[in-house]
């Protein structure tokens, strides 16, 4: 799955740790989401949506 968070984190300044603590996850699971390596659950995905105050489908798609 495709997905723009590093660049929605880069153009709020925030680092991964920022975003991790602002999601409650670890800053592994942000670092892995923005690598391609994992793909967040749904529940971790409205969360980040809602950070970014966008729609899921501005944040992930598919490849």
């Amino acid at each position: 799955m495709k997905n723009t968070l590093a660049q929605r984190r880069a153009e709020r300044s925030w680092s991964q740790e920022d975003l991790a603590r602002l999601a409650e996850v670890s800053r592994q699971t942000i670092n892995s989401i923005e690598r391609g390596r994992y793909e967040p659950r749904l529940e971790l995905a409205f969360r980040l949506a809602q950070l970014f105050d966008c729609a899921i489908e501005d944040l992930f798609a598919p490849r």
